[in-house]
């Protein structure tokens, strides 16, 4: 009789517990849209006002479609910059920076961030944010502690996050349409010290997001995919030809098919991940680098250190303008800077360590993740003795087609080697980059991304 009371006593107690963080956690998922912007951010503006209360993110001036500009139909386009930062004033900004914007400053010579007022521009469609309010009780990890099981689509897994790993995947899975594709795309690497020559590679790319489609979709009813990519290069005539196909999973490494017209045959290339360095870029971009973080997050552990104010490349339109000549906007040092806008916003910030037993060339990474739009927005890399070695600024913008945020434009600085690489821009490419609401694109369904298929488009 006591064991049987005792038994009934303890699943009581059970039973109140759970209730109890069953309770806590609708509780929480209360707060999204009222003191939490729908996705999670702060909705108040910081103490001293220099970060305003979110208003709802209107960005656009009316009229604006495809091919127009879109720099000419932000709202805040008249913005004059409040202060420039340079190498005569940087200690002075050093609380709102990281370690690798206060070194790209200091050393590289006339190298100036122009820093404007800070426009909360950021938002997402009602689908989204009734998604992500969902996932606050159904999204979860899988088994491995890494990998993502469970979630309601398109949406933030983990807008209350308490982990540097649901951080993470909130950037994977921020909303960016069905996908999105670059007619013409850049991926300059600017010459060695001493050379006058640059690696400037052209190609066309698209993206496909499986789970991005409009509605509400279980994650574990779909493939377990979190992106499908293409691209063929263009120029220069090294590469020009050469064709890749890629699957990037939930909860395993990459899948790469690569075209080479020398061979006039598709290969699979199974270790093409991670710090992989990419074919013809002088071992200065690795597989692991686009879109500030790529592939799966497997190798590092994933410490939330917390929130923090940061000066970060914002509403940049500048960044993705198809019309300028790249010759004109590429310096000895950097993207010129009239094409680079800052403003100040609230981070997140993860620090990704590699795991013991597995290798990585950059060991340590820092990354500070916009609380809006959940787009690493900086990253900061160290080398295998510890020294700061490379630092990538995205570039957020507010997508007309889409009502939400994306970064995939980037500029990547090799601290050590005094390069810097510019990638997913159509910046000089004559013709802008789209985002897609619906899936109706070829391009833009499982089938295309097969070695059978990019062996028929490549030889053509």
């Amino acid at each position: 009789m006591f064991k049987m009371r005792k038994v009934g006593a303890v699943l009581a107690a059970l039973s109140a517990l759970t209730g109890s963080v069953q309770a806590a956690t609708e509780a929480d998922a209360a707060k999204l849209g009222k003191e939490l912007t729908p996705v999670g951010a702060e909705k108040g503006a910081n103490k001293d006002g220099s970060i305003p209360a979110w208003q709802g993110g209107d960005a656009a001036t009316p009229g604006w479609a495809y091919g127009k500009s879109r720099a000419a139909h932000f709202k805040h386009q008249g913005d004059k910059p409040l202060y420039s930062i340079d190498a005569t004033n940087v200690d002075k900004y050093a609380d709102k920076l990281s370690p690798g914007q206060i070194q790209q400053i200091k050393q590289a010579k006339g190298y100036k961030m122009d820093v404007y007022p800070s426009r909360r521009t950021c938002t997402n469609p009602d689908f989204v944010a009734e998604n992500t309010k969902k996932n606050v009780t159904t999204a979860k990890l899988g088994p491995d502690g890494w990998s993502l099981k469970e979630a309601t689509v398109p949406g933030i897994p983990f807008p209350l996050p308490k982990s540097g790993t649901e951080v993470m995947w909130n950037v994977k899975m921020k909303y960016a349409g069905a996908g999105f594709e670059l007619p013409t795309l850049y991926t300059a690497l600017s010459p060695r010290q001493g050379a006058s020559e640059w690696i400037a590679a052209t190609s066309t790319q698209t993206y496909y997001f499986p789970w991005g489609k409009k509605g509400s979709t279980v994650l574990s009813s779909l493939p377990p995919v979190e992106y499908f990519t293409y691209f063929s290069y263009k120029s220069p005539t090294a590469l020009a030809g050469q064709s890749l196909a890629i699957t990037n999973y939930l909860d395993k490494t990459n899948e790469v098919y690569y075209y080479f017209p020398g061979q006039r045959r598709v290969r699979r290339m199974p270790t093409y991940a991670y710090d992989a360095p990419q074919i013809g870029f002088e071992n200065q971009y690795t597989m692991d680098e686009p879109r500030m973080f790529n592939g799966t997050i497997e190798r590092f552990d994933w410490k939330l250190v917390g929130k923090k104010e940061l000066i970060v490349g914002y509403n940049a339109f500048g960044m993705y303008d198809p019309s300028v000549k790249f010759n004109d906007v590429a310096k000895d040092t950097g993207v010129n800077s009239a094409n680079r806008r800052y403003e100040q916003h609230r981070v997140w910030v993860v620090e990704a360590t590699v795991k013991p037993g597995v290798r990585h060339v950059a060991p340590k990474r820092t990354f500070y993740v916009d609380e809006d739009s959940w787009a690493i927005v900086v990253a900061d890399d160290y080398d295998a003795q510890g020294k700061l070695w490379k630092l990538r600024e995205g570039f957020v913008i507010p997508v007309y087609e889409t009502g939400s945020c994306d970064n995939p434009a980037f500029v990547q600085y090799n601290l050590i080697d005094n390069r810097y690489l510019v990638d997913q821009s159509p910046l000089g490419g004559g013709k802008d980059m789209r985002w897609f609401v619906d899936a109706n694109d070829p391009k833009l369904k499982e089938g295309f991304y097969t070695s059978d298929n990019l062996r028929a488009i490549s030889e053509r």
